[in-house]
């Protein structure tokens, strides 16, 4: 009996005994055995399995937040594109614009219009002619000296007011009530700036221009240059009187080329609009070779700006 046990087994309906021989007893102890071992092994797979379930979610909360990183991004580069896209479309705008506008400056400053060139071409084109025209615009009189552009008297023959006989008018009176504002009518320098007997301009100022041409303005209240003093045009020389040979206050204005006297009135309405009236009126002068010297000063290497030019008009030979 040593090499057999007695199991006994109680329950509701009793006791019941089982006996177990040593090999049986042998058996039953592997068998524990390996459910030991299967169970160690499932626990230590369950915790490398745990282990790695922790590391991917921590892999998945760092693509989640990589993703929303992404997310975010993307979203600052539509907003910029949608930017970027409005800026190009104002600025397409704006060219066409340009575009538009250019068409209408080629045909004031009398350049025929040609859409098909680059527009870079076309405005440097535009800018040169105007370049030029506004240079002969600063350098030769143009415009009127006062604020009034009303003619009292013309150039040309007339019936003197005083001497009450028939003599060349050198100039053209205008409207001025004494005390008005007389203004250069282009870059120059004061020649002269006091009271003139021999004339009867009384007091008088007389500017020497560009290319030959020089402008007087005579009858004067008050005289606010001196001889030697550089001024730009729409500078202030002094204000309108009645001094000299006058019978009421007003401007006596002259525009001479090479001491010769020419008719001022297609001068003061020379303008950028009307940049052709003035050779159209005024044929005394050379104007092809003129144009073509300014042409050449517009068309230096380093072209200054429209402000330099102005700065420095007076000197050009």
């Amino acid at each position: 009996m040593r090499h057999r046990y007695l199991i006994t087994i109680t329950d509701y309906r009793g006791a019941r005994h089982f006996t177990l021989s040593q090999l049986m007893r042998r058996i039953l102890a592997v068998v524990l055995g390996a459910t030991v071992l299967t169970f160690l092994a499932g626990s230590l797979l369950i915790h490398a399995l745990s282990q790695r379930v922790g590391s991917l979610n921590d892999e998945f909360e760092n693509l989640q937040a990589l993703h929303s990183s992404i997310r975010a991004q993307n979203q600052e580069l539509l907003a910029e594109q949608g930017r970027l896209q409005h800026e190009v479309d104002a600025k397409t705008a704006s060219l066409q614009a340009l575009g538009d506008e250019m068409e209408h400056i080629e045909i004031l400053i009398g350049l025929r219009s040609e859409p098909e060139r680059p527009l870079a071409q076309r405005v440097d084109t535009a800018s040169q002619t105007a370049f030029e025209k506004r240079l002969m615009l600063d350098s030769i009189p143009s415009g009127f000296p006062v604020e009034s552009e009303r003619i009292t008297s013309p150039f040309g023959m007339r019936r003197h007011p005083i001497h009450k006989r028939m003599a060349k008018h050198g100039g053209v009176d205008l409207r001025a009530p004494r005390g008005t504002p007389i203004y250069a009518t282009a870059d120059g320098v004061v020649e002269w700036a006091s009271k003139h007997h021999n004339s009867g301009l009384g007091n008088m100022v007389k500017l020497v221009h560009n290319y030959g041409f020089s402008t007087i303005y005579g009858h004067m209240d008050q005289i606010k240059v001196q001889v030697g003093n550089y001024v730009k045009r729409g500078q202030l020389l002094g204000y309108a009187g009645s001094s000299g040979a006058a019978t009421a206050p007003h401007l006596h204005y002259e525009v001479r080329h090479l001491n010769r006297r020419l008719d001022p009135a297609p001068f003061m309405r020379w303008s950028m609009d009307d940049y052709d009236l003035l050779f159209a009126k005024e044929d005394r002068v050379e104007w092809e070779s003129l144009v073509e010297v300014i042409r050449r000063t517009a068309n230096a290497p380093e072209r200054p700006s429209l402000l330099q030019a102005q700065s420095w008009s007076a000197t050009l030979p």
